[in-house]
């Protein structure tokens, strides 16, 4: 069987990175979306795409270029994602806008993108990263919130779009981790945050890509349009 071809935004954050050092371990090829122009070395298998997401134009020219790389894509990894806190009466229009752009508006472009050629060759897996927020509501994250959320209603719709088609669409719902956006976020701030998990403790980044692992294999073709909370019991 031809390597599948990964597909993942955000691969230069924190918890992107740890997808890519996992993956670069598997029979695979990556195709590494970035923000940035600066990139790290990865081997001879795998590239780098650099695109701003918040352009919607940019977004069909970024899945071209990885399909004239590579050919196909098998995974979607919707991984990018930002936040911009703030209560929701004192919080920008244009901190809203950016970041329904990044984590919602280009997860639907980048899934629409793919489609068509998982459906031709009947085989695709759509992975969205979304949060506990979606879910609980925090104070001052009107935007993230509501872009996590809009993620669940595009996974359980593309799901039954395509579940005849040999692809399937889910979503992971994280809570607090010790990788990504915490390290944003003050020792002390952190510390409130571990007491309020049942777990009382941070989640581990082997978690998620364990549930990746999971997510991929042949077995699992039967989950499509799940929201899978890892959350330490923090919310079910």
């Amino acid at each position: 069987m031809e390597q599948q071809v990964i597909f993942i935004t955000g691969a230069t954050g924190g918890l992107g990175s740890a997808m890519v050092k996992h993956f670069e371990t598997k029979n695979v090829r990556l195709a590494l979306h970035t923000y940035q122009h600066e990139t790290y070395a990865v081997d001879c298998e795998h590239a780098w795409f650099q695109a701003d997401l918040r352009h919607q134009e940019a977004i069909p020219q970024l899945v071209d270029e990885v399909l004239q790389r590579f050919g196909r894509i098998d995974v979607l990894i919707n991984n990018a994602g930002i936040s911009r806190n703030g209560l929701s009466w004192k919080l920008a229009n244009e901190d809203w806008n950016d970041v329904l752009a990044i984590n919602l508006t280009a997860p639907f472009l980048l899934t629409k993108a793919v489609l068509p050629g998982m459906r031709t060759q009947q085989f695709g897996r759509i992975i969205s990263i979304s949060s506990v927020v979606a879910q609980t509501g925090v104070a001052g994250t009107a935007a993230y919130a509501a872009s996590k959320a809009g993620l669940l209603g595009l996974t359980k719709t593309v799901a039954k779009e395509t579940a005849t088609s040999g692809i399937t669409a889910n979503a992971l719902a994280l809570g607090y981790f010790d990788t990504g956006m915490i390290t944003e976020v003050s020792p002390e701030l952190q510390e409130q945050i571990r007491l309020q998990i049942p777990k009382q403790r941070l989640g581990s980044v082997d978690t998620i890509l364990a549930t990746i692992d999971w997510l991929l294999l042949p077995a699992a073709d039967y989950v499509t349009g799940q929201t899978i909370s890892l959350n330490g019991g923090l919310h079910s």
